[in-house]
């Protein structure tokens, strides 16, 4: 190939010079300049390759014109950080692994670089020698038989403990898991997916675990993993046996074992700088001596790496096939799970911990964040039409990725209540408000006296408990969790307003009411003087309830309700908008029982195709019809969205600019004829 591309490398290491040797063996990339935090080391760095440039910071290394692809060689918890003013700069990212400290720290790396148009990759080198590529073969062959067990290793003992040491301390991210567990686990998850073609019938395919346990051994000053072993199942039966160590030598050796035979390869991870052979052995059931398998490879696996990314970024790709982004992901959610296993948390992972935003930089919103607004009564600020439900995060990385992103698109509505997790996203949305010092820009909306404690003293329990998670001394709209037809309207009535006295909620509203207790509470309050519900939270989506999944939950899609809702133009917080999924890609998961149950019908199936083609028509996908669906109905709406991932935010936040006559809107409902 011809083309060159002119890389720059962040960060002056260990690693960062075997890549820099690397390039000078491309045939396609050139190193032009070196960024470190110290210009000294930038300078002595440099003065190893003539013609590089010396950067005394990364900011400047990312800023430099000449420099078209950056390669990441800085310690762990800098590696997200830095992926994202890369992309921000237009420069296409390849970032030493682990892409994050986390999964969500990856996911928003990754995010940025798709919204900005650079090509990422995680440097996992060994994906490219030949070696690697044969291994994919003889397991697809079926020479293996049925392929049932995976046993690999990458462990090493490092040469004494050094305190504060980047391989050991916590504030580098230390430990076995992240420096060299990452490898094995990579390997089991592409062996799997050449075992489970269904799942990834991919060139490189990957298949993420359905389970993952593991124990390892804590260093007792650094409290980081010294060594550490997992045990990976997946659906497709295969099961996988991983381990890895900083603090302690092991047999570096991958075995992949089927119903035919197995396969050795002594060496998957590092062999010869420059290139040359390699061999693996095929064990055939029945033979006396294995096979000798013998590749050859024409160079280094990192000049090998910078020339395929380099190949990709000649033909306008975001991605590598080598290593997508997607198997990035799931990677680095196999080791959060490897992690929890063991009980290691990182200090800047957990709650208390007050930290920036991954990019590192003060929170704010996009220039172009696309929300839209509908006014409150007793609300102080327009309310986003897409709320945020905080109901299943279970980690702050995943709750500072989520809420960050939605922040920064425009949202500024967040749903909980006092059950979710047994107080668990209480707590984590208060922390998140406190650390970014937003809480006077975002609406909070709390629930509380779900069943069996619906009653007005249940909730006022409930409420100073969630206040104290939230640590926020009100909440903008709090919603009744559900109804006790046993307790009068009256008496709801009496005590929310107490509570609004005594500022501890500006509004108030019911979830889960029937229209008529809903109307016969605001009747009460009206003869009163009291304030009444200001909103109702039912269910509501393009698809029907077919069942309720909770006991007490009521939707509100049926015709009478939404009659009544358009008459008294009530707004309607809509949860489960999106059908729990019904519109979203399930092809290839096994069906849920109680999925099925609530969601799975005849007339639901022609919502889906009906939604299906008018977002093929409107170039969107079916789940932005689903909810643009909710938003367009004749009573104010807003639509609950629960992503457990930024694509899933994404493809929700679609659905605003998606607009619906009220003749679409009637056909995707199965309520007339498909309009012209």
């Amino acid at each position: 190939m011809s083309t060159s591309l002119n890389w720059g490398i962040l960060g002056a290491g260990r690693i960062a010079g075997i890549f820099a040797r690397a390039l000078a063996q491309s045939k396609t990339g050139r190193l032009v300049a070196i960024g470190s935090r110290s210009a000294e080391k930038a300078a002595a760095f440099a003065g190893q390759f003539p013609g590089t440039k010396a950067h005394g910071s990364y900011e400047a290394l990312i800023s430099d014109p000449a420099v078209q692809a950056v390669y990441i060689a800085t310690p762990h918890p800098d590696h997200a950080a830095w992926v994202i003013r890369a992309a921000e700069a237009g420069k296409h990212v390849l970032c030493e692994k682990p892409l994050g400290l986390n999964q969500p720290e990856a996911m928003v790396a990754a995010e940025a670089c798709r919204r900005h148009g650079v090509l990422l990759m995680e440097g996992f080198m060994y994906r490219f020698h030949p070696q690697t590529a044969k291994i994919l073969e003889v397991v697809r062959s079926g020479t293996l038989g049925t392929v049932g067990l995976v046993q690999t290793t990458f462990s090493f003992a490092a040469a004494g403990y050094a305190p504060g040491h980047r391989k050991w301390a916590d504030h580098f991210g230390g430990g076995g898991i992240l420096d060299v567990g990452c490898y094995p686990v990579s390997l089991a998850r592409l062996i799997a997916g050449a075992v489970d073609s269904t799942s990834s019938p991919l060139a490189w395919p990957f298949a993420d675990p359905v389970e993952v346990t593991g124990a390892g051994y804590l260093h007792p000053a650094e409290g980081t993993d010294s060594y550490a072993a997992a045990t990976l199942k997946f659906a497709s039966g295969l099961v996988a046996q991983v381990a890895c160590g900083i603090g302690l030598q092991q047999d570096n050796a991958a075995r992949i074992y089927g119903t035919a035979g197995w396969l050795h390869v002594p060496a998957p991870w590092i062999l010869h700088r420059d290139g040359g052979p390699s061999k693996i052995y095929l064990h055939k059931s029945g033979a006396a001596t294995p096979e000798e398998i013998t590749i050859e490879c024409p160079a280094g696996v990192y000049t090998l790496e910078a020339d395929a990314f380099a190949g990709a970024v000649a033909r306008g790709a975001r991605e590598v096939s080598e290593m997508p982004v997607a198997d990035t992901l799931g990677n680095m959610a196999a080791l959060d799970a490897w992690r929890a296993a063991i009980g290691l948390v990182y200090e800047g992972e957990k709650p208390e911990k007050d930290t920036q935003p991954i990019a590192r930089r003060p929170l704010a919103r996009r220039s172009d964040a696309p929300m839209k607004y509908l006014p409150v009564a007793g609300v102080a600020q327009p309310v986003s039409r897409l709320v945020l439900g905080a109901d299943y995060q279970r980690t702050m990385p995943q709750a500072v990725a989520l809420f960050d992103d939605y922040f920064e698109r425009g949202g500024n509505t967040i749903d909980t209540a006092h059950i979710y997790g047994g107080g668990l996203q209480e707590k984590l949305l208060g922390h998140w408000l406190k650390h970014r010092g937003v809480r006077e820009q975002m609406v909070i909306i709390g629930k509380g006296g779900h069943t069996p404690w619906c009653t007005p003293d249940y909730i006022a329990q409930q409420l100073e408990e969630s206040l104290g998670r939230l640590q926020t001394g009100h909440v903008d709209i709090y919603f009744l969790h559900r109804d006790n037809p046993d307790v009068p309207v009256g008496e709801f009535i009496d005590a929310l307003n107490g509570h609004v006295q005594a500022g501890r909620m500006k509004v108030f509203g019911a979830s889960n009411w029937t229209p008529a207790r809903y109307a016969a509470a605001n009747r009460y309050a009206k003869r009163k003087g009291l304030q009444g519900f200001t909103a109702l939270s039912n269910q509501l989506s393009l698809a029907r309830m077919v069942a309720t999944q909770w006991g007490g939950s009521l939707s509100s899609g049926d015709a009478a309700s939404r009659k009544w809702l358009k008459k008294n133009q009530v707004p309607l917080f809509a949860w489960s908008s999106q059908g729990r999924g019904l519109f979203s890609e399930r092809t290839g998961k096994p069906a849920d029982p109680e999925f099925v149950r609530c969601w799975t019908s005849e007339d639901n199936t022609q919502r889906r195709e009906r939604a299906t083609a008018l977002a093929e028509k409107k170039g969107v996908k079916p789940v932005s019809i689903a909810v643009a669906y909710v938003l367009h109905q004749p009573f104010p709406t807003f639509a609950v969205i629960g992503p457990r991932t930024i694509a899933q935010t994404i493809s929700s936040f679609e659905a605003l600019q998606v607009e619906l006559t009220p003749q679409e809107v009637a056909w995707l409902n199965l309520e007339r004829a498909k309009p012209k």
